[in-house]
């Protein structure tokens, strides 16, 4: 008896400058639920569908950002319907999943979801690029009319706007605090030296009343002023600095990010994960730039290349000295390991996707994407590995 073979899933043909797109956003896939749930309700509405989804897909997965009518989070990029509809430029529709050889097998199709009708639109920016879908789902069987598609088509271009302006208001909050400390640090610079002055003048000025210098008294009140007056405007710059509160990120939050993120993906391959912070520096705020990116990149490769009850822990550090603060993060598993020419290959921007301990597909850019994003905050990668004994990467992102 002939086996049955295994679909073929499909790649974007712009997978590395898709996944590149993606990353650009620097998504907090934890974060967005309230962003578009007022969107994913309307797409329900408009489709008669129970279901209706905002779904981002990385390297291994497809993080669903957004839910109405199903909660869920996530699921392996290899069992989503949405890896058809990003391989595509219009949209794509199933009308029974349990007929299609591409669906049949996928586990909300099966008891007790028994999920029938599908249908996805790209969300594409405006350089084509086919970031994820917002799809609906209906466990009756169906077809959508031509108007209820151009609807929905409608609202996953205003999903994508709405993750551009999103983008652009981080960027600003960001670009602010770079000017705030800015002058926060220019403020202090001012100070010290005119702080000096100021009791250089006052020594002046009790020897010249001894001397009656009067006249020369005149020219210190005038310049003790000024100096009071800079000194006045740099103390409202730093007690207005203090009530400025921007986004909090720090150790703890950065853990239970992790942990919420990547614990169903080890849970599935029944691997102990372990996320743990170091030091005492815990609540100490500092910018989350690409870190949930970076470290999410290296912990789905760990678990990828992980056998079953096999570990993987991450641990985070935040090192502060003369008031630079330095983040560490130490990334370990105990999986196929790397040989050298692999970690070569890797800290060149070269390496290619490969299989994991259980067949599953590396797409695209993985680790040297990490690579060029630890480049871009001026930090360093360390990677010791053993083959057959695990990896272990060393981050330092000052």
């Amino acid at each position: 008896m002939a086996l049955a073979t295994e679909p073929i899933r499909p790649i974007p043909a712009n997978e590395v400058e898709r996944l590149k797109a993606l990353a650009a956003f620097d998504p907090d896939y934890t974060a967005l639920q309230a962003e578009f749930e007022n969107l994913t309700a309307l797409a329900a509405k408009i489709s008669g569908n129970d279901i209706s989804l905002v779904n981002l897909i990385d390297s291994f997965t497809q993080w669903t950002v957004s839910n109405h009518g199903l909660d869920i989070d996530q699921m392996k990029r290899e069992e989503s319907i949405c890896q058809y509809t990003i391989s595509g430029d219009d949209h794509f529709e199933i009308s029974d999943m349990s007929l299609d050889e591409r669906s049949k097998d996928f586990f909300y199709v099966g008891s007790p979801l028994n999920l029938r009708h599908y249908l996805g639109i790209p969300l594409k920016t405006k350089d084509g690029y086919n970031i994820g879908a917002l799809c609906v789902l209906d466990a009756n069987a169906k077809k959508l009319s031509a108007e209820k598609i151009e609807l929905l088509k409608l609202l996953a271009s205003e999903v994508v706007d709405k993750m551009i302006k999103l983008k652009s208001l981080q960027q600003t909050k960001q670009a602010f605090d770079e000017l705030k400390k800015k002058q926060r640090k220019l403020a202090h610079d001012i100070r010290g030296p005119l702080s000096g002055i100021n009791g250089i003048i006052e020594i002046i000025r009790k020897r010249g009343y001894q001397n009656k210098m009067f006249d020369v008294m005149d020219y210190l009140f005038m310049i003790d002023k000024s100096n009071n007056e800079v000194l006045n405007l740099t103390e409202e710059i730093l007690l207005q600095d203090k009530k400025i509160i921007g986004e909090v990120f720090n150790m703890v939050i950065f853990k239970d990010k992790l942990d919420k993120l990547y614990t169903p993906q080890a849970k599935t391959k029944n691997i102990f994960f372990k996320v743990k912070v170091i030091g005492e520096h815990k609540e100490v705020n500092f910018s989350k730039d690409k870190l949930l990116q970076i470290t999410g990149n290296l912990v789905s490769n760990a678990i990828k290349f992980s056998s079953d009850y096999g570990t993987v822990t991450v641990k985070l550090d935040l090192v502060i000295v003369d008031k630079r603060k330095s983040l560490k993060i130490n990334v370990s598993d105990n999986g196929n390991g790397l040989s050298q020419e692999a970690i070569d290959k890797i800290m060149n921007g070269k390496l290619e996707s490969s299989e994991g301990t259980i067949g599953e597909r590396g797409y695209g850019l993985g680790l040297p994407m990490v690579m060029a994003d630890i480049k871009a905050l001026n930090g360093t990668m360390e990677i010791s590995s053993e083959e057959g004994w695990g990896t272990n990467f060393e981050i330092t992102i000052p």
